[in-house]
């Protein structure tokens, strides 16, 4: 009788086995390296006033950078003129500042280290397997923007401008084989981005880009501008010359 549910159960078993296969695949890049090099680059341009642009019409020159991600650097120096702003404009002859931007540095770094055994080799066909007890993983990202701005037309250089540098990390540690334990900038920007409001659906959560219509930018121009009210001669003739304020006292 036992024999027979042993029997039925390996029976059970060989029809409920089965198999799974799980099909990565990565990016040329990971995102960790990407990330990296965006925040510094965001936390270099951080370092920057772009505020006394506003109102001016701005060519941006781009010839004098290469590097990783150019595209995302160089729209994100247009975004900051046009945030403190400026007009930006496709050409040199329509503007009356021209911003150059360069790069010294813009990519990553990364560290291995660990505490534990190295592997051993002993004469003969014994080898000790490494023991990793603690492990540390780094990445940093770094960027070094140099900028510098000048009047189109006399050349004459507004401010003495400068490079800006700016530095990303990302720490993974490993204990006993457990982890990773995360830190650093770029754990602290991906937990503000996805964590709160920010994890919510998008239909629950605010806007948090936000843009004004043109009839909206225009009218915000022209407080800005703070016009000097125009006064009426003929007007004025009517009123009497000295205002109650000069007048004599009773």
């Amino acid at each position: 009788m036992i024999l027979r549910y042993f029997s039925f159960l390996a029976l059970m078993s060989c029809c409920l086995l089965g198999c799974t296969a799980a099909k990565t695949s990565n990016t040329a890049r990971t995102s960790t390296e990407q990330l990296l090099i965006a925040n510094a680059v965001d936390q270099s341009l951080d370092k920057i006033d772009f505020t006394p642009f506003h109102g001016h019409e701005v060519f941006l020159n781009e010839k004098y950078i290469e590097c990783v991600d150019k595209p995302y650097v160089v729209a994100s120096v247009r975004h900051r003129i046009l945030k403190a702003g400026g007009l930006l404009v496709d050409s040199a002859d329509k503007s009356v500042v021209t911003v150059e931007i360069r790069s010294g540095a813009v990519g990553t770094f990364s560290s291995d280290s660990f505490l534990g055994l190295p592997e051993v080799v002993l004469p003969g066909v014994v080898t000790l397997p490494e023991i990793r007890i603690a492990e540390k993983k780094s990445q940093l990202g770094t960027a070094k923007l140099g900028i510098v701005a000048f009047e189109t037309k006399s050349g004459r250089a507004l401010g003495t401008g400068g490079m800006s540098l700016a530095q990303s990390q990302d720490n993974n540690w490993y204990l006993a084989g457990t982890g990773p334990f995360r830190s650093g900038e770029l754990k602290e920007e991906i937990g503000n981005g996805t964590s709160g409001a920010a994890a919510l659906k998008y239909s629950n959560v605010s806007h948090v880009v936000t843009f004004s219509p043109p009839n909206q930018l225009n009218e915000q121009i022209a407080l800005d501008a703070v016009p000097i009210p125009k006064i009426d001669p003929a007007s004025s003739e009517k009123e009497d010359s000295n205002p109650d304020w000069v007048k004599p006292a009773n």
